[in-house]
């Protein structure tokens, strides 16, 4: 739930690959983290409770906490990480702002490095948050309002203190001023307001009538800006001169649409902190951009930067093998992912008239053969996905149960029938051939039905009229899995138009709703709430760069938004996730692509990390640069 943590600041920022990456950056410029998970760990209470109010080091969304008060680090991390060296990857397209907070431009990777929050999350719980900027919290059992006990010495990166008022500048600004769909309708869309009660004592409070199981968090994990920046500068604009921050991490340098490079903050005021002990080893981040995955991986291989996390299956399957990694230079390795797998898939533009009736979407997905591309393009590294809440619990399968049902019955008329009579929908398995005629007899008689049919071998309505699906692809390595799908959906006489378009034009027409079909995903989260009003809720249907890629605006849908922000329980929480899961997936708002579960990195050998790896991130911001290994690869020459 919290948005801005420190484990989202150090991921890469490509758009969709085969498994998605750039899903992350969405999710961190969305500022709401999705994916921190329950482990069933021993539980901890807060350490006061006077008049009805919690004061605590912590909070978290149903009130255990793993780690007890004066906990030094986290499990995760070594305490005794050196530091020193760089940490360098890639990222997909380009970027023309250092602003990562309004609607205007594209902004920079690892641009969150540079702030700090109220709150920081751990990577090992579900939805937890401990003190960073605000040494302890204090909030009623309603969570009606919340208060920010914060730390004195904390201070910006020019020595000036952060202040309560720095806070409630923050939030006006982002309020008024940050992109909409972000901020305004999603992450403080029930917040009524903020006030500084003294200069390190700040107060948020919440609309009357809402869920606030969430929202604490939720103000916990808002970068703080300067006020005195914000006083004097046009916050609007993007600009690549940073915005002041507090963070581990500094601008160094920019090159506009190719590079950048963060330097650790040396006298950094937080580094002792107990949520960062461990962390913020490197001296320097550093972000290559690619506007082509194959470059970029051409790139890794000469050494251009030092980390990569593969996302194409065809290179993961046959390119790695070159001297470097043979030699035992370059580690390639596969590791566990325990987060939920995202939402990947074809987004359909209900906007549009001809995409309003659910059989004709449906019809759609059929004509995606998965089972054949992941033999013949994935290298079976790849699972359907069929869930929006893949590999969770908080996944529907078969049919509801009576708890469901109790939620599913209130908003009958507004959702498929198929939800009380049918399983939950999971795509049906194709056959080895490319195009499965079943399935493709079964998506001409659905299009026939919703008044389509097919003449001279063209899909066409009672004017004549052709249906068409341009499929919006800036990401060349998608190339090769639309063309298949496109050969199939021309099949059932589809007019289709699948040509890339270079970057910018598919982030500006994504943002502006002009796509038929689009790929992208979110990092779910595990703790759903308010937020994912942002992706499936009516009131972020129609805005502009919103995170309602379908456009999907249901009375039913948005009825059952509210019951999931008013669980008071984890089992309460999993059966509405699981009844909603239902519902979407009988809309057919997407074409669900496929999922992996694991990590697919390689990296050259001058990195050690800790012995553990957290469940729900691959925190890398805990890794180092090993000196010894560093120095056998400058003895070889390949240093």
């Amino acid at each position: 739930m919290v948005f801005s943590l420190r484990k989202a600041r150090l991921r890469a920022a490509p758009r969709p690959d085969e498994t998605g990456a750039g899903f992350l950056e969405r999710v961190r410029r969305a500022g709401i983290a999705f994916a921190l998970v329950l482990t069933g760990a021993a539980t901890a209470w807060a350490e006061g409770h006077e008049g009805g109010v919690t004061v605590a080091h912590g909070i978290s969304s149903f009130g255990a906490l793993k780690y007890e008060e004066g906990f030094a680090h986290f499990d995760y991390v070594n305490p005794e990480a050196p530091k020193g060296g760089y940490f360098s990857q890639w990222a997909f397209g380009t970027f023309d702002s250092a602003n990562p907070f309004v609607r205007d431009g594209v902004a920079v990777g690892g641009a969150a490095l540079m702030y700090d929050s109220l709150m920081a999350g751990s990577a090992d719980e579900p939805d937890s948050a401990y003190g960073l900027v605000a040494e302890t919290i204090e909030y009623p059992e309603d969570r009606s309002w919340v208060i920010f006990n914060m730390r004195p010495e904390a201070r910006f990166h020019d020595g000036t203190p952060i202040t309560a008022e720095d806070v409630v500048a923050t939030y006006d600004a982002l309020m008024e001023f940050g992109n909409p769909a972000r901020y305004r309708l999603g992450i403080f869309a029930d917040f009524e307001g903020v006030e500084a009660l003294d200069t390190h004592r700040v107060r948020f409070d919440f609309k009357d009538g809402v869920s606030t199981r969430n929202l604490p968090l939720l103000a916990g994990g808002m970068s703080i800006l300067s006020k005195d920046w914000l006083d004097n500068n046009d916050f609007t604009q993007t600009t690549l001169d940073p915005i002041p921050g507090s963070g581990p991490y500094r601008l160094k340098s920019i090159d506009a649409g190719r590079s950048v490079v963060y330097e650790r903050v040396e006298d950094y005021w937080g580094a002792d902190l107990p949520v960062n002990v461990g962390s913020n080893n490197f001296d320097e981040y550093r972000w290559e951009y690619f506007t082509d995955s194959t470059a970029a991986f051409e790139a890794f291989k000469a050494g251009v930067y030092t980390f990569r996390q593969e996302n194409t299956s065809r290179l993961w399957a046959t390119a790695y093998d070159w001297p470097a990694l043979n030699d035992g230079y370059v580690a390639r390795e596969t590791l566990p992912d325990g987060r939920s797998v995202g939402t990947q898939g074809w987004w359909i533009n209900m906007r549009r008239d001809r995409f309003q009736d659910p059989r004709v979407r449906e019809a759609i997905s059929l004509m995606f053969n998965f089972e054949f591309a992941n033999q013949a393009l994935f290298y079976g590294l790849y699972n359907r996905t069929d869930s929006f809440w893949e590999n969770t619990d908080f996944q529907a399968t078969g049919m509801p149960s009576e708890e469901e049902l109790a939620l599913l019955e209130p908003v009958r008329d507004y959702i498929p029938e198929t939800v009380f009579s049918e399983e939950a929908y999971v795509p049906p398995v194709s056959g080895g051939q490319r195009l499965d005629r079943r399935l493709q007899r079964r998506a001409v008689q659905l299009f026939r039905e919703a008044g389509w049919t097919l003449q001279n071998g063209r899909l066409v309505n009672e004017a004549g009229e052709q249906f068409r699906i341009e499929i919006l692809n800036d990401s060349p390595s998608f190339e090769r899995i639309i063309n298949g799908f496109a050969q199939n959906l021309e099949a059932i006489g589809i007019d289709v138009d699948a040509e890339m378009v270079d970057a910018a034009q598919a982030q500006r027409r994504q943002r502006e709703l002009d796509f038929d079909m689009v790929t992208q995903g979110f990092r779910m989260s595990l703790t759903p709430s308010q937020s994912t009003q942002v992706i499936f809720g009516s009131q972020s249907a129609n805005e502009p760069d919103t995170f309602n890629l379908s456009g999907i605006a249901n009375e039913g849908v948005d009825q059952l938004l509210l019951r999931i922000g008013e669980a008071e329980t984890r089992d309460e929480l999993r059966t509405r996730v699981q009844a909603l899961d239902r519902v979407l997936r009988s809309m057919f708002i997407w074409v669900p692509q496929w999922h992996s579960g694991q990590y697919f990195v390689a990296y050259l050998d001058v990195y050690s990390r800790p012995e553990i790896i957290p469940p729900y991130s691959l925190a890398t911001g805990t890794w180092w640069w090993d000196e010894e290994k560093a120095d056998r690869l400058r003895a070889a020459g390949v240093l």
